[in-house]
């Protein structure tokens, strides 16, 4: 396997921990997935504080599974870690025997193995072979994408997964080079973006390849596609009481999952209704308040942190939902009751919010911990 290439500085650590420990400290065993194992600085650490956890770890990448596995030893008879994307959750969890999991963390994007290693071809810093598989054992290369795709069909991934305002320059560029001879070096690319955009535009934003090589990367990897998929999978594996952590670092990535938890964390109901109709309750609980941000110490600890968004949420309890219905009902009936004639309710009286139960609704704006 050799020695560890690059270094891994976990992000927003304590915070994943403190979230997810509710769902883990329940008592008896508790099963925790890794949906994005890397190097598995949470891993480890989640490991360490849940005697009684269970890991189940996911990693396409195999370089980074070998030396997880090498760093988990200690725990070998708690752990399954297991060479797949997190869009094949379900999956493993049925050839592993689990029916449901506790808390589930999805750590995404590039890793620092991955990004560290030279010969990846995930950095615009430095020249390697334009790879960017976060699997090498399958799937086309970042080569590959370059050198083949329409003009069209390159501007398009490098505007919509690069926010990429120069897409169709940089697409023309590439064309013109890849005529002359094929394009394999991350070098020759990266100064190839740079040429195509104009010089005040170079000046802000930092480098100015940073988006052209996320964007072939999120090709690469589809990386989009499995997670659009594995974040429902994910919360209809959760157990009541579940609880789920999302760490992004591109918008596309937080408006993926902001999505994906709104459609949970709100009634599915006609508001005018008396009462909630059985099943269109809240399914899930918002535990962040929008998307919280790192904070300077864990930017200076840690620069790679410095774009994260976390979100997270937990999955309610539908016997306690069912109380809630009968709260919010009876809430409404006694602002109609006010509001009939006869009841001494005037245009312009106002109700108690105040004293009125909550109608269990998720919003961006709850969350506990913030």
């Amino acid at each position: 396997m050799g020695e560890l290439r690059g270094t891994h500085v976990p992000v927003l650590l304590e915070r994943c921990l403190e979230l997810l420990a509710p769902a883990l400290d329940r008592g008896g065993r508790t099963v925790h997935v890794d949906a994005t194992l890397g190097l598995a600085g949470h891993a480890e650490a989640v490991l360490e504080r849940h005697p009684h956890t269970v890991l189940i770890g996911l990693d396409r990448d195999t370089e980074a599974l070998a030396h997880a596995r090498v760093r988990l030893a200690r725990f070998a008879d708690r752990i399954h870690l297991e060479h797949a994307v997190y869009d094949e959750l379900p999956e493993v969890l049925q050839r592993l025997g689990y029916a449901g999991i506790d808390a589930i963390l999805f750590d995404l994007g590039v890793s620092s193995l991955q990004l560290d290693a030279p010969d990846r071809g995930f950095a615009y810093a430095q020249d390697a072979p334009l790879d960017m598989r976060m699997d090498q054992t399958r799937g086309v290369t970042a080569e590959e994408v370059v050198n083949t795709y329409s003009h069209p069909d390159l501007a398009r991934v490098l505007r919509v997964y690069g926010e990429e305002k120069f897409a169709g320059r940089i697409a023309s560029a590439i064309i013109r080079e890849r005529e002359r001879g094929r394009i394999t070096s991350s070098a020759r690319l990266a100064e190839l973006v740079r040429e195509s955009i104009p010089a005040p535009a170079r000046r802000t934003g930092g480098h100015p390849a940073k988006r052209t090589f996320q964007a072939l990367r999120i090709e690469v990897n589809r990386e989009l596609a499995a997670l659009e998929t594995a974040l429902p999978a994910a919360l209809d594996a959760l157990n009541v009481g579940g609880r789920m952590v999302v760490l992004s670092y591109h918008s596309l990535e937080d408006r993926l999952t902001k999505q994906a938890l709104a459609d949970r964390v709100r009634s599915k109901g006609p508001v005018d209704l008396p009462v909630e109709l059985p099943g269109s309750g809240p399914t899930f609980r918002l535990l962040s308040r929008g998307a919280e941000l790192p904070g300077e110490a864990e930017v200076a600890a840690n620069p790679r942190a410095a774009s994260v968004r976390l979100r997270a949420a937990v999955r309610l309890d539908p016997a306690a939902g069912e109380q809630g219905r009968t709260d919010r009902e009876r809430s409404r009936r006694r602002v109609r009751a006010m509001h009939q004639p006869g009841t001494g309710s005037t245009p312009g009286s106002t109700v108690d919010r105040g004293s009125a139960p909550g109608d269990g609704r998720g919003t961006d704006e709850e969350g506990e911990g913030t």
